[in-house]
């Protein structure tokens, strides 16, 4: 045990830098976790995705890329994924308070804008789905019946 001031001093003065490089040590396997976490979500969704559409794997990421933006990331894509974090929304609001509460300043998600144009359908004529105008339009080839879904 320390007897001096002095002693007292540098013993605390060593326990602060062990305290402070446990705190490095603990910050560095949090953003360890976080990283595999993300990986992991990377992989399951991307993998899920595959498995609907197969053809996806044969695809350069350019793309791939274009088909996020024009199948996916439009008004009506945006939407239904507003529908879906909004079911959720209580489950996301109480796992960043959580996330608040502990500390950790990991950025969280922009909220999303949806447009509120077409009433959330990408189809331009506001009056006809894609459904309707394929089913409207007359089968060309000649025989049967087109079959719409």
């Amino acid at each position: 045990m320390p007897k001096t001031t002095a002693e007292k001093i540098a013993l605390k003065r060593e326990q602060i830098r062990q305290f402070q490089n446990e705190e490095k040590q603990l910050i560095q396997k949090q953003k360890a976790e976080e990283r595999k976490a993300r990986t992991r979500r990377f992989c399951s969704r991307h993998g899920l995705l595959e498995k609907f559409m197969p053809d996806l794997a044969a695809i350069t990421d350019e793309q791939y890329e274009t088909f996020i933006r024009k199948g996916i990331n439009t008004t009506y894509g945006q939407k239904i994924l507003a529908e879906i974090v909004g079911s959720t929304g209580a489950t996301a609001a109480q796992q960043t308070a959580e996330t608040a509460a502990q500390g950790n300043t990991t950025p969280t998600a922009k909220p999303l804008q949806v447009p509120t144009q077409n009433n959330g359908n990408p189809n331009p004529d506001k009056t006809k789905t894609a459904q309707q105008t394929q089913a409207a339009e007359p089968d060309k080839s000649g025989g049967g019946a087109t079959v719409t879904g």
